[in-house]
């Protein structure tokens, strides 16, 4: 029993976030304008934080989000490089396209295996939101296609294998 609370406290410790803050590009803007409509931009917000998820792996994580509004609503609300926001970032996860006309664009994809995640036989689709709410949890959903991603996993290590040994036969020659 003992031992079961000392773990709840190490993960309730350890799911933390650290500041939400408010990031510009590399010339130094912090709102950005859509390129389908000038009168609507994005203030991007990064959070890096602690998790540990249920298989008991700890892994620290950098999130990113947009703050979508009118333009002219982002400068009213003077967003500056660096300030820090209360709340959160949380991944949504979903079985249904966030944006129908654009489905692709927010598919969830096994790490770089470019392998698309499925619950059974469908799609999941992951976005990133910022909250000020920071009782908001993350709502994700369990991938089926383990196997497939493995399978893709091992070829890749395989060919990376095949071409160190390649570099090395080439370098002695």
């Amino acid at each position: 029993m003992r031992l079961g609370g000392f773990y709840f406290l190490i993960i309730k410790y350890l799911n933390k976030m650290g500041k939400v803050l408010v990031t510009a590009d590399k010339n130094g803007n912090v709102i950005g304008i859509s390129e389908n409509n000038p009168d609507y931009g994005y203030v991007r917000v990064e959070q890096v934080g602690s998790f540990i998820n249920d298989q008991g792996w700890l892994r620290v994580s950098r999130r990113s989000a947009l703050i979508k509004g009118l333009v002219k609503d982002l400068v009213e609300t003077s967003f500056t490089e660096g300030q820090t926001l209360n709340g959160k970032i949380v991944v949504t996860e979903s079985l249904t396209p966030f944006n129908p006309d654009n489905a692709d664009r927010d598919l969830k994809i096994a790490g770089d295996t470019g392998i698309i995640c499925r619950y059974e036989d469908q799609p999941i689709y992951r976005q990133t939101f910022y909250t000020p709410n920071e009782q908001v949890q993350d709502t994700l959903i369990m991938h089926t296609n383990t196997q497939e991603i493995r399978e893709v996993q091992a070829a890749q290590r395989s060919l990376s294998a095949l071409k160190v040994r390649k570099d090395v036969e080439t370098a002695e020659l």
